[in-house]
C-alpha cells in the first residue's frame, strides 16, 4: 500500500506519537512517501529521519490512503493536496479538538492494523466552489470547511446583498457572512451559532458572522443552490477566506459560491460515528460535577 504522510510543522512536542506512527507504518510494510516541507521539519527541527520511499513535491502524486498528522487544520491543507485525486485521507489528531482528524494518539496503532486490512469506512464531503467573474482567487478555489466572507481593517459593517439561484434573498448587514458545508457546520459556523448538521446531510448553511439586526438568523439551504453575492464596504475591500485560505478582494466583485464537482474522501473506524464525536469533543452530555 502507498501512504503518504501530511503533518503540521508546529508540535515538536508530539515527537513521540510521529515515531510510532512511521514505526507501525513500518512495520505493516506500507510504501511510505512525505510530504516535502513535513520531512524538512522531521530531519531539520526533530532530527528524525523517517523511512521514506519517495518525497511527495508538487499536487500531484499516485497514493492508496493519505495521512494527516495534526488538527483539523492539517487535514484542510491535506485535502487542498489532494484536491480532484479521488485518495482517502485519514485524520490522525495530535492538536486539541478535531471533528476531521478524529483518530486519537492512543488509537494509531489499532486504526492502522484496521486500515492495512480493509476493515474501514469512508465517508463522501462535500465541498463548496468559489467562482468570480472579473477576478480569480488566486489560490484553491475548494473549500471542504467553508467560505467566509468578511469586512476587513476597518470596525464598520459590510453589507452582502444574497441571491439564492437568482432570487433576492436579504442584504446582510454583519462583520461577515459564513457558507458551509456539513462538514464545517462544526467549525467557524458553529462559533457563529449556526447549527450543526449531520455530515450526510445535502444541505449548506448560511451563518452571519455579528450582523446588526437581532432578527437575522443562520439559513439552511439545500446543497444543490447556487448562491450569489455582491458585497459593499467603506474601505471598497472586503476578504474572502476558504477554509482559512484568504484573499483581499475589491467591492463591485460578484461572487458565485456552488457544490463542487467532486467530493473529499474521509476514512473513518467502524467503531467512529458523528454522535459519538459530538459527545466526546462537544462534551454533550457531560455532568462538570461528577468526577
Amino acid at each position: 500500500m502507498k501512504v503518504g504522510v501530511f503533518g503540521s510543522e508546529y508540535q515538536a512536542d508530539k515527537q513521540s506519537i510521529i515515531k510510532r506512527l512511521f514505526e507501525k507504518l513500518r512495520e505493516q510494510e506500507a510504501e511510505i512517501y512525505i510530504d516535502s516541507s513535513f520531512y524538512c521539519f522531521l530531519t531539520d527541527a526533530l532530527s528524525y529521519e523517517p523511512p521514506v520511499a519517495g518525497i511527495l513535491v508538487g499536487d500531484e502524486f499516485d497514493l492508496d490512503v493519505a495521512l494527516s498528522v495534526g488538527g483539523d487544520g492539517t487535514f484542510l491543507r491535506t485535502a487542498a493536496r489532494v484536491n480532484k485525486q479521488d485518495i482517502p485521507i485519514l485524520g490522525i489528531n495530535t492538536g486539541r479538538l478535531g471533528f476531521l482528524a478524529d483518530i486519537g494518539s492512543n488509537e494509531i496503532e489499532d486504526t492502522l492494523e484496521e486500515l492495512f486490512k480493509n476493515y474501514y469506512k469512508i465517508e463522501e464531503r462535500t465541498l463548496l466552489r468559489l467562482r468570480t467573474d472579473e477576478r480569480t482567487f488566486r489560490g484553491y478555489n475548494y473549500a471542504l470547511n467553508e467560505i467566509a466572507i468578511l469586512k476587513r481593517d476597518t470596525s464598520s459593517m459590510i453589507t452582502i446583498h444574497t441571491s439564492l439561484n437568482d432570487e433576492y434573498l436579504t442584504s446582510y448587514q454583519a462583520d461577515g457572512l459564513v457558507i458551509a458545508t456539513p462538514t464545517g457546520s462544526t467549525a467557524y459556523s458553529m462559533s457563529v451559532n449556526g447549527p450543526i448538521i449531520i455530515p450526510q446531510s445535502k444541505n449548506l448553511v448560511l451563518s452571519p458572522v455579528a450582523p446588526h439586526s437581532l432578527n437575522v438568523r443562520p439559513l439552511i439551504i439545500p446543497d444543490s443552490y447556487t448562491i450569489t453575492l455582491g458585497v459593499e464596504s467603506r474601505n471598497e475591500y472586503f476578504l474572502i477566506a476558504l477554509d482559512g485560505r484568504s484573499e483581499i478582494f475589491p467591492t463591485g466583485i460578484e461572487l458565485k459560491i456552488c457544490k463542487a464537482d467532486y467530493t473529499t474522501k474521509v476514512i473513518k473506524r467502524y467503531n467512529h460515528t458523528f454522535y459519538q464525536t459530538l459527545r466526546e469533543k462537544l462534551m454533550w452530555g457531560a455532568d462538570a460535577r461528577m468526577k
